[in-house]
């Protein structure tokens, strides 16, 4: 409905086309609806909106405030169900059930409703923010838990079970492993790992980081790519945390001295799955384990949507729709390259091609694509998985990694024997990467006659909506910061202040810097003629390349992100 109905309110003239985008952009980091954000920024008023959506719908409109919905009708449906659809009951009448509803036009959430109350349906509008509103009033507030790992405790109440008991022995004997699969059975390690886990998935981080010290040993969430200390853990519950992660993931408790990898899957209930991605390391005082979160409700595959510039998106598109050829993403590891090559292999996908990817690991499962999960310890590397594709009748292949000279020769010969090749590799810049490839080893016509595109890219923290704020910067910062004297006076500076939306940080999501790098002629020659990595730069530069910094300093212009971000993410050009 969100399109449709943004569409409308453009064109009836209730809001512009700016308003409308930045709602959308709004809803894309919260998860609100179109409606709501557009009410909370002010762009049009609830009672407004709810009108406008009665007559474009033909339905009534209905003012929660001004109705005392009597108890009998409340008791027709579920607090849980009312939270899923998003309604409240109002009254019965011999025709059916008065229900207020966010969107009218949701025939599943009134097929869901007949079921449940046996009556027909009368949808009518009402805004959400008074839907929300009764939510609390009749059914009482929404409990923090978001799911079946949620037991409705925290952390100190779990803490008070644990008393003087300790957890585990600190050996690898037989009595010892059991005794930590005992511990990490018992109910409080449980809840524990429960609570750890259900709180980085309601604080939105990448990643979980826990981590064993001599003294203690401390758990920390990365949010928007910046680590946070959440909380510092008796040393006695390492070993018992560590082995509940261990068991949770399918992995070998009792070995303690090699690095493991494994995978949990959580439900949280309406359908939703989180994937965590673990990886085990021996440390000096025990094992550290990384969870990296994997949210595909999350994962953006719209191109149009993940911050690249009009000029680099067309020539990104462009290149990647070629009938063959290699098109590189660089950055850094949680710079998003997985997701700019997955939107790019969405972009890609019709039945009328042949996708394989090898990736290591297979992050989320896109349908329509064959997908190859690797296995270095049996031989099943990227070398291996491209020349099996090669006989698998492929369009295009996708790589994970570019590790080597042999994954770059097979790769290459690929994108030169009529197939798309799409890569990572890690590299500071775009220039860089046609350096790096041969440094591996590549010959420089090989490099030229194969390379179509190289992207590079940074995320760089969002400022938060709810509390972000114009702001003044001295003309001597934005001069440093290589800004130009002419876009100085139209940027719009702004910064948050901090909110609990966003834990009083100021930033709330992230956004994508690109650096596009197209092989013209002139970078040929160039290559071709030994030119180093400086003068790489130059020329692309020269053909029309956007550097990082550059497209930092627009989103700076924008509002979207602060000085200390560009700073943080990018290098002066």
């Amino acid at each position: 409905m969100n399109q449709r109905i943004g569409e409308l309110l453009v064109r009836e003239n209730l809001i512009n086309l700016a308003q409308l985008q930045e709602a959308e952009a709004e809803t894309r980091e919260t998860g609100e609806r179109l409606g709501y954000a557009l009410t909370k920024l002010g762009y049009i008023e609830a009672s407004d909106l709810s009108e406008f959506l009665a007559q474009q719908y033909g339905v009534p409109s209905i003012d929660l405030d001004q109705w005392d919905v009597d108890k009998d009708i409340i008791d027709l449906l579920r607090g849980e169900d009312a939270r899923r659809l998003m309604v409240i009951p109002v009254n019965a009448t011999s025709s059916g059930l008065i229900t207020a509803m966010v969107d009218p036009t949701d025939q599943d959430a009134i097929e869901d409703l007949k079921f449940i109350t046996r009556r027909p349906i009368i949808p009518a509008v009402a805004p959400e923010g008074q839907i929300l509103a009764a939510l609390d009033k009749y059914y009482g507030k929404k409990e923090e838990a978001g799911g079946p790992i949620s037991a409705g405790y925290d952390v100190d109440e779990v803490l008070e079970e644990f008393g003087d008991v300790s957890f585990g022995k600190d050996d690898l004997s037989e009595d010892g492993v059991n005794d930590l699969m005992e511990a990490a059975d018992e109910a409080p390690i449980i809840k524990l790992v429960n609570l750890i886990l259900l709180e980085a998935i309601k604080r939105d981080c990448s990643d979980i980081h826990v981590e064993p010290y001599e003294k203690d040993f401390r758990i920390r969430y990365r949010i928007d790519g910046v680590c946070y200390e959440h909380m510092r853990l008796p040393v006695k519950l390492k070993m018992a945390v560590t082995s509940r992660l261990k068991i949770m993931s399918n992995l070998d408790i009792a070995e303690r001295r090699l690095p493991q990898d494994g995978r949990i899957k959580l439900k949280l209930g309406k359908g939703r799955e989180m994937d965590f991605r673990v990886s085990v390391l021996p440390c000096l005082f025990g094992e550290k384990t990384v969870l990296r979160l994997l949210d595909k409700s999350n994962l953006q595959l719209d191109m149009t949507k993940l911050g690249f510039e009009p000029q680099p998106l067309e020539v990104f598109k462009r290149k990647i729709h070629l009938p063959y050829g290699m098109c590189l993403v660089t950055g850094p590891t949680g710079s998003g390259k997985t997701t700019t090559l997955y939107s790019a292999l969405s972009e890609l996908n019709t039945p009328e091609v042949n996708i394989s990817t090898a990736e290591d690991p297979v992050e989320f499962n896109l349908a329509g694509i064959n997908q190859v999960q690797q296995h270095d310890e049996i031989g099943l590397n990227f070398a291996a998985s491209l020349r099996s594709f090669l006989r698998q009748d492929p369009d295009i292949i996708m790589v994970g990694e570019i590790r080597d000279f042999e994954t770059a020769e097979i790769a290459i010969k690929a994108a030169l024997t009529g197939h798309m090749v799409l890569s990572t590799l890690h590299t500071n810049d775009a220039p860089s990467t046609v350096t790096r490839l041969m440094n591996m080893g590549v010959e420089p016509f090989l490099v030229t006659a194969s390379l179509n595109l190289v992207v590079a890219q940074r995320l760089a923290r969002r400022n938060c909506a709810g509390c972000s704020q114009p702001i003044e910067i001295d003309m001597e910062t934005c001069l440093r910061i290589q800004m130009t004297e002419e876009e100085i006076p139209e940027a719009e500076f702004k910064k948050g202040t901090g909110c609990s939306k966003c834990n009083n940080t100021g930033y709330k999501g992230r956004v994508a810097l690109y650096e596009v790098l197209e092989m013209t002629d002139g970078l040929r020659d160039a290559v071709l003629n030994g030119a180093s990595t400086a003068e790489l730069k130059e020329e692309a530069i020269r053909g029309g390349m956007q550097t990082i910094r550059r497209a930092g300093l627009n989103k700076l212009a924008e509002g979207v992100t602060t000085v200390e971000e560009v700073l943080r993410v990018s290098v002066a050009d």
